[in-house]
């Protein structure tokens, strides 16, 4: 039982060697005793000068037992004892030490690793490995073969001294540990209760007691409990709210302690620059995920992908995100959610994992971007984490007030980014206190950190329906964000300004205010273009909200809009949305028009029609039929021409979606009465139009569709 634990929370950091698992069959005789003797003497130099912080007596006990067995394993080695390889009880007892050993290695390493708040608060069921893993070198010494091993005096007394004391020993928890540790509980107990624990306090027990003695070795200790939270298997003991509460506590610590030390924090790593997405050069995806393996949500690659009740498929962080936001809908379909329950799909993980290895992918690290704090956010908050983390938003306010210190603000930029991807409580007290006008100057800052945590931190607080007004209502915030979408210093810095005019737009009265200001339009169609995947779709969502709104149609046209959609419509990512957008602006006559200009459009439109998805083919059938409708007879005239259209037709008659079925057979009958129409008039092709034109071709394109009554 306790190696199961041990595992499990080792799997978090690295996964044990095979050999930790395995008993040594293929070894024997001298082989084995060599490698017991390799494995236990690498235990010892390893560990023997380690400086535990805590379980020290527990593991020193651990590591002077496994000191006996380097004597043991030596002495059997120099001696070459063919007694240990004759003798079956000695033999299997010997490939039982092997897995004892290694387990003692796992053990130590990770009371040696961890962090000092994680094993205080795991004290408890530490020592208690720690006992398991006695009890059966115990066990074992019992049925140890001594006498039959021809061992000198001096090695027999050592074993049978080791014998009597493992038969002794019991469970040790340290007294000084789990006072330390009732003090930390203490601290989420004040904090529940709307109070506040003394700087004095707080600097004696991470300071003098622990040794947390500068701001980067807190921040450390932060992120060895952010990443238990999100790697847990479900067994996390503590809670995960209940972590959420001790690192919102440990973060407060650290900025009233220490502030913005000099230098320390501004080290900012470059990590989250590094985007893990497929590099791209131009439209050229050197590294390309499968659609099916992208979450619709993140549109980053599907690390443990999970099953909604409307059948839909989204990584268990984003769809998990979604659903404590308070949404009751999915986000690809819109149906209501049933229920919350979410099952995993391990046939498409196996997928992933297959495709991963294929490729030369990384598996969990490689596509995903601050997975630590994305997956934090699956963590509900506690009435201590909100206390402690609008403590710590009061020290970051005013650090970003403080316009002589740029380093402060640019670490306070972070941490409000960090703070607001965690719930929408965070979000309300973020904005609340004043956030917002210091980010908003941020955004105009020459430093390309402070400027990438400004807009990321915005984009946050704008999923929070109340900001969207204090952002919309905060004087030039919105031109700010703009701006960086036209001229951000980083690729991501503009990414997330897109993203942050889609978060706005979902809200129809900013629609056109948002479209009006100057360069908005014209920075979407440049992303969307030119943009890493993840940008285009950025873009494209922003212009497909716009897209909604009658009035943004002019804006569109003049910006490049539809020009950039109609080019979108060749690149899977975002050709659904980019058809969806076009359907929108083709139903205004100016639309129409513009679209009907574009060379690309139809030709498009039917491509979309004949591979896209479901809900692409179902926009793209929409969008020519406005166009046959609203475009003019040249533009009929161009979709009539194009050899593939029945055949596209009927296939959608009866494998499209409920509204493309419709759609489809619209367009059908606008064909058809057309047709008889200009065969009427003693020629092959269109008469008429909306403007009250004609036209004639001497190419007749016959329409033999079956339209079936919708």
């Amino acid at each position: 039982m306790a190696t199961a634990a041990i595992f499990s929370s080792l799997r978090r950091r690295r996964s044990p060697s095979l050999e930790a698992f395995l008993s040594p069959v293929d070894l024997s005789g001298i082989t084995l005793v060599q490698t017991l003797a390799s494995i236990s003497s690498e235990v010892v130099s390893c560990f023997t000068s380690t400086r535990f912080s805590f379980q020290r007596r527990n593991a020193r006990s651990l590591i002077r037992k496994v000191e006996i067995f380097v004597v043991l394993f030596k002495f059997l080695a120099d001696t070459r004892s063919s007694s240990s390889s004759s003798n079956t009880t000695a033999l299997l007892c010997l490939k039982e030490l092997y897995l004892l050993l290694y387990r003692s290695k796992i053990l130590l390493e990770y009371v040696a690793q961890s962090s000092k708040l994680w094993l205080l608060l795991q004290n408890p069921s530490i020592s208690g490995y720690f006992h398991d893993l006695n009890q059966e070198i115990s066990t074992l010494l019992d049925v140890f073969p001594v006498d039959d091993l021809n061992l000198t005096d001096d090695i027999r007394e050592q074993i049978q001294l080791l014998q009597r004391q493992s038969l002794k020993s019991r469970l040790y928890i340290d007294n000084n540990d789990e006072s330390l540790r009732e003090t930390f509980y203490s601290f989420l107990y004040t904090f529940e209760k709307g109070e506040i624990p003394s700087p004095t306090t707080l600097r004696t027990f991470f300071i003098d007691k622990l040794g947390i003695k500068d701001s980067n070795s807190y921040r450390t200790e932060i992120e060895f409990l952010e990443e238990q939270i999100v790697n847990h298997d479900g067994d996390l003991e503590p809670a995960s709210s209940v972590i959420n509460g001790f690192v919102a506590i440990t973060r407060y610590s650290r900025f009233l302690l220490f502030g913005f030390e000099d230098g320390v924090e501004w080290r900012i790593e470059n990590h989250h620059h590094h985007h893990h997405h497929p590099k791209v050069e131009g439209d050229t995806t050197i590294t390309s995920v499968p659609k099916d393996f992208v979450c619709p949500i993140s549109l980053d690659l599907m690390t443990d992908p999970v099953i909604v009740s409307t059948g839909q498929t989204y990584d268990r962080t984003s769809i998990a995100r979604w659903i404590e936001e308070g949404h009751c809908t999915c986000p690809k379909t819109g149906q209501t959610l049933v229920d919350s329950r979410i099952v995993p799909n391990r046939a498409l993980k196996n997928l992933i994992v297959q495709w991963c290895t294929a490729s030369g992918v990384t598996y969990e690290s490689e596509f995903i971007t601050d997975t630590t704090n994305e997956g934090f956010v699956s963590a509900l908050p506690t009435k201590a984490a909100v206390e402690a983390n609008k403590a710590t938003v009061s020290i970051l306010i005013q650090f970003l007030s403080d316009g002589s210190c740029e380093a402060g603000q640019t670490v306070a930029a972070r941490e409000i980014r960090l703070l607001a991807k965690t719930g929408k409580d965070n979000r309300a007290f973020i904005a609340e206190a004043g956030a917002i006008p210091h980010l908003r100057r941020l955004l105009e800052s020459e430093n390309a950190i402070a400027q990438e945590n400004s807009v990321t931190a915005m984009l946050n607080l704008s999923i929070y329906e109340k900001n969207k007004r204090r952002i919309m209502e905060e004087e030039d915030c919105l031109e700010s964000i703009v701006s960086v979408l036209a001229s951000g210093l980083t690729v991501e810095a503009q990414e997330n300004a897109a993203a942050t005019l889609f978060s706005l737009s979902a809200v129809h009265e900013y629609k056109k205010g948002i479209a009006s200001v100057e360069h908005c339009v014209e920075a979407l169609s440049s992303l969307l273009q030119n943009g890493t995947p993840r940008g285009k779709k950025d873009a494209v969502t922003a212009l497909y909200n716009l897209s909604t709104h009658p009035d943004n149609c002019s804006r569109m046209i003049q910006g490049g809009g539809v020009s950039s959609l109609v080019v979108a419509l060749k690149n899977d990512v975002v050709a659904e949305e980019a058809a969806g957008a076009l359907a929108l602006l083709v139903r205004q006559s100016l639309g129409a028009e513009a679209i009907g200009k574009e060379e690309a459009a139809v030709t498009g439109l039917m491509g979309m029609m004949r591979c896209g998805t479901p809900r692409g083919k179902e926009n793209a059938v929409a969008a020519l039929l406005e166009l046959c409708r609203s475009g003019g007879a040249a533009v009929a005239e161009k979709v009539l021409r194009a050899p593939a259209i029945a055949g596209l037709l009927q296939t959608l008659l009866f494998t499209g979606t409920k509204r493309a079925r419709r759609k489809a057979a619209s367009l059908a009958r606008v064909f058809q009465r057309r047709e008889h129409a200009a065969m009427r008039s003693g020629g092959y092709g269109f008469v008429g139009n909306r403007d009250g034109g004609g036209f004639n071709t001497d190419v007749s394109v016959p329409m033999s569709i079956y339209v079936p009554v919708l």
